[in-house]
């Protein structure tokens, strides 16, 4: 019978360690949860810009992938709705989605992390969007020949996807940036794991090439305005 108690005491002992380390990271993760998000500002965005830059270019280069601040829409304080964010940064928006005629291209671009997130950006935009015609720009379950087809085909005022499958549409051609007046970041937004879409580096680095590709160019022309939500 000792024997028995001297053997189960070091068995509770190490259940109770396990317990307190399962304590311990759940503590972490409420920590993350509990801090006070910081919204998004466009200097996140130059800083990010710079400093991915910053070792391999000239200082030539670096200062043509810079912007000004009237490249830039009022960024979301994180009081706002996806709808009101929209209605607060474009007013005019019945009017440009009249006007909008051209095909393989749209009036507004949404760029954020996944599909999923996608979708539930497509939803949350309903009392912005009116009868506007809205496009899928990411790769789960949509082949890009399938896009282009529908870009080709028809008019649509919104694009809403994830920045590879939306480089991969202007490299090849299906997509066309010349009617785009604006492109919102999904900045803010975190997923399960607490991250934002430039804390995924995948998703950061497709951003950033999107950005240089044409995006940063138009900015600097003034056709586009990019916004921070």
């Amino acid at each position: 019978q000792p024997t028995e108690c001297f053997l189960s005491q070091p068995e509770e002992k190490q259940e109770s360690t396990v317990k307190a380390k399962r304590r311990k990271k759940k503590k972490i993760t409420d920590i993350l949860e509990k801090s006070a998000p910081k919204p998004g500002v466009p200097a996140d965005l130059q800083n990010l810009l710079s400093q991915h830059f910053g070792k391999n270019r000239s200082v030539i280069e670096i200062e043509e992938l810079k912007l000004s601040d009237s490249c830039f829409l009022p960024a979301n304080d994180l009081t706002h709705s996806f709808s009101s964010y929209l209605k607060e940064i474009c007013p005019k928006w019945a009017k440009l989605r009249k006007n909008h005629k051209e095909k393989k291209s749209v009036v507004m671009l949404v760029i954020c992390s996944s599909a999923l997130r996608s979708l539930e950006l497509i939803k949350s935009m309903t009392a912005f969007k009116g009868d506007c015609r809205v496009l899928k720009l990411f790769a789960k379950h949509i082949k890009i020949k399938e896009q282009m087809k529908m870009l080709e085909k028809g008019v649509f005022h919104i694009g809403v996807g994830t920045p590879g499958r939306v480089k991969a549409l202007v490299e090849q051609d299906g997509l066309c940036l010349n009617s785009t007046k604006y492109m919102i970041l999904d900045w803010n937004w975190r997923d399960q794991k607490l991250r934002r879409m430039m804390d995924i580096p995948e998703i950061k680095k497709e951003t950033i090439d999107l950005l240089e590709m044409s995006i940063i160019k138009l900015c600097r022309e003034g056709s586009v305005k990019l916004g921070i939500f």
